[in-house]
């Protein structure tokens, strides 16, 4: 089914202002007749079953669509480094930069990222860089630039310098193109069309897309550590899985998704990119964000250059639950069978005591029931023992909880995430609070499981969520819900 995704979204908004415009007028006629009080309720209920299917339908179409737009199946490109590599990588790293102003940190980007991975892990990797700007100098000479310093990454087919433009008559993302709004408009309008043909280009060339900016750190080994999470959430379903508390770096999506994508990103609306990765995630049914811990990425400089006030810097959410775990009062249980006399609690209790279970099988459990409902922002689950990893959980799933626990389980559990290499380290989206946590083994093994630490970081009461700002350098959106899978 070929739809194009914003009118897809635009459809159903309608829907929604239509249903509560037939409630509202029918309330003014039927509330006057108590008799009629049944027929309201019905034509309610109607209205509201209609408006269900016909957004099913609408999300159904897009989570359908594999070709992109139009205007992204015409657009033309130019190499301006390297060529495309023979068959597909597990990860495309996409960059996008543009002349502007304030200059670029799209070298230093560039240098971090190489110099934090080895020659492995690169193998694995396409790192593509899309140029766009009005000064042919400034494409040129960067082009040059980087062919200069990163010549045998090229020559290697790790790195592919690219320029795209869009087909057909400009209008809203086309780089360049006059703006209904402000010139920083116009400005966001480039970088969504930028980022829109880095994505179409790179459709065919890898398993998974990493979104980049063009001011990020890389931490050492993060190609390692986003392929062993995308390795541990292969079969799960997602939308879009986040290695940074950056708005826009560190994002991955599957390579299946950005002809979609891409199509959103042309949205006719004066919407930074970070908004529309937000929309495209609940589009595809991701309630909330999934997010890894630690960052592997981290932004370079601080604020927008004196003369640029529409610079969209990479700032990075202030984390709140960066500090020591304070697992509030619980009940532990588990049912498999221990190895020696320590109980299950000393997992949650904050030392070096490890709890050690003889040969787990598949539905076994360790979990954790708070004595009252919690806020909670992060959880981390430690397996096996350090500093060489032995009796790790391999195949394990780490799940939160609603409602009052029961004999240490909750009536309704949602995934949080798989362990990854016998740990998880994730934060959590949830205005709701949670009641349990519960580790569940996925496969037997033998002959030991050690649990070696359980630890959990809540919010406080009394904070209120602050609104997020509207631009590229806020953080994050706050979530609605918690995470479902």
């Amino acid at each position: 089914m070929r739809r194009c995704p914003w009118g897809c979204v635009i459809a159903a908004v309608p829907l929604v202002v239509l249903s509560f415009l037939l409630q509202e007028n029918e309330e003014e006629h039927l509330t006057e007749n108590p008799s009629l009080e049944e027929k309201k309720k019905t034509l309610w209920r109607l209205n509201q079953e209609q408006l269900g299917s016909e957004s099913r339908d609408h999300l159904a179409a897009f989570r359908d669509m594999r070709e992109a737009a139009p205007v992204l199946q015409e657009a033309t490109y130019r190499l301006l480094a390297g060529s495309p590599p023979q068959g597909r990588r597990l990860l495309a790293a996409g960059i996008a930069s543009e002349w502007g102003p304030r200059g670029t940190y799209l070298l230093d980007t560039l240098r971090s990222l190489f110099q934090a991975s080895s020659e492995a892990e690169l193998d694995h990797v396409l790192v593509l860089v899309h140029l766009s700007g009005g000064d042919p100098a400034w494409l040129g000479q960067t082009a040059a630039n980087i062919s200069g310093l990163f010549g045998r990454h090229i020559e290697a087919g790790r790195l592919l310098v690219i320029g795209g433009g869009l087909a057909g008559a400009p209008g809203p993302g086309h780089p360049g193109s006059p703006s209904r709004g402000s010139a920083c408009g116009a400005r966001r309008a480039g970088r969504r069309a930028s980022y829109a043909l880095l994505m179409n280009f790179a459709r065919n060339l890898s398993e998974y897309f990493l979104v980049m900016g063009d001011r990020v750190r890389c931490s050492p080994e993060f190609i390692s550590s986003v392929s062993r999470v995308l390795w541990a959430w292969r079969a799960l379903p997602w939308a879009v899985l986040e290695f940074s508390g950056l708005r826009l770096s560190g994002k991955v999506v599957r390579a299946g998704d950005l002809g979609r994508l891409a199509s959103l990103l042309l949205f006719p609306a004066d919407l930074p990119i970070p908004s529309l990765l937000s929309e495209f995630r609940l589009l595809l049914a991701q309630d909330a964000p999934i997010r890894f811990n630690p960052a592997v990425f981290h932004g370079l400089g601080r604020g927008p250059a004196a003369g640029d006030p529409c610079a969209a810097p990479e700032e990075e959410e202030e984390e709140e639950a960066s500090g020591e775990p304070d697992n509030p009062a619980a009940t532990v249980l588990s049912d498999m069978m221990a190895a020696g006399s320590a109980p299950p609690q000393v997992a949650y209790v904050l030392n070096k005591e490890c709890y050690s279970a003889l040969s787990p099988v598949r539905g076994n459990y360790l979990a954790v029931a708070w004595d009252r409902p919690q806020r909670v922002a992060r959880v981390a689950v430690l397996t096996g023992s350090e500093p060489h990893g032995l009796h790790l959980l391999r195949q394990g799933r780490v799940e939160l909880g609603l409602g009052p626990p029961v004999a240490g389980h909750c009536g309704r559990h949602s995934l949080l995430g798989p362990l990854v290499a016998g740990r998880l380290d994730q934060a959590v989206f949830s205005e709701a609070p949670l009641s349990c946590l519960r580790l569940l083994v996925l496969a037997p093994q033998e002959p030991w499981l050690l649990v070696r630490q359980i630890r959990v970081w809540t919010r406080p009461e009394e904070a209120d969520a602050e609104p997020a700002a509207s631009g590229e350098d806020a953080g994050p959106t706050p979530t609605r819900s918690a995470a479902r899978q």
